[in-house]
């Protein structure tokens, strides 16, 4: 469970309680902060595949700005979302989300081969890693996700006095459903491959053509 947490800011600009704001002073991500080393070739397949991933869902904006973005989700459901090119140069991708105190982005993390939303040190070894931006969203999503808002209920139960301050200004971060890109909706084939992903964790054994099972595999999610 990622809480949003009430700050200085207007409404529609907060962050996540441990998150980092789109719009707050520059920090050194995971791959400077750390002594990551490079490794040309899975980077560059991992980084690319991503795009390739994000270009076929439907929900990847590009390089649309914050405000842009939200925007786009003033009027949408709590829980809608969409993925774009972040603003800040050290950066390539920023989750937006509509939470119920307005539209929130969250700059998201890429160290070695992995993807994560970004966070303060502290709040940073408690979260999740994924190969692609997909899985992760999939992650909030899912099963996962409610798991970890009853481990925080369970928590709440040994918070102090000033930690229950936090939690009372907060709210949860709920991803539910995508903001589909206006200029690109997605078609008739990719809509009925989520279909079949959300039905099935084994293409391979399905009765369908190969060219289909292809197809399949150049999306392996279910959002």
């Amino acid at each position: 469970m990622i809480l949003c947490e009430r700050g200085p800011r207007s409404l529609n600009t907060e962050a996540p309680r441990g998150m980092r704001e789109e719009a707050v002073a520059p920090v050194v991500p995971c791959l400077q902060s750390s002594p990551h080393i490079w490794d040309t070739v899975k980077d560059l397949t991992a980084i690319g595949l991503n795009l390739c991933y994000l270009e076929n869902s439907g929900w990847y904006w590009g390089a649309v700005t914050a405000t842009q973005a939200h925007a786009a989700l003033q009027e949408a459901p709590e829980g809608t979302f969409l993925v774009r090119d972040s603003s800040h140069p050290l950066y390539m991708l920023t989750l937006t989300v509509k939470t119920a105190r307005g539209p929130t982005s969250i700059r998201i993390q890429y160290c070695g081969t992995q993807f994560l939303l970004d966070a303060s040190s502290p709040a940073r070894s408690s979260l999740s890693s994924f190969p692609n931006v997909p899985s992760l969203v999939q992650h909030y999503m899912g099963a996962e996700r409610k798991s970890e808002e009853r481990k925080a209920k369970e928590d709440e139960r040994h918070w102090k006095p000033t930690e229950q301050l936090v939690q009372e200004s907060s709210v949860v971060l709920k991803l539910k459903r995508p903001a589909y890109v206006p200029w690109g909706i997605p078609s008739l084939q990719h809509l009925t491959r989520l279909v079949i992903n959300k039905h099935t964790d084994c293409p391979d054994e399905l009765p369908i053509p190969r060219p289909m099972q292809h197809f399949l595999k150049e999306y392996p999610f279910k959002v």
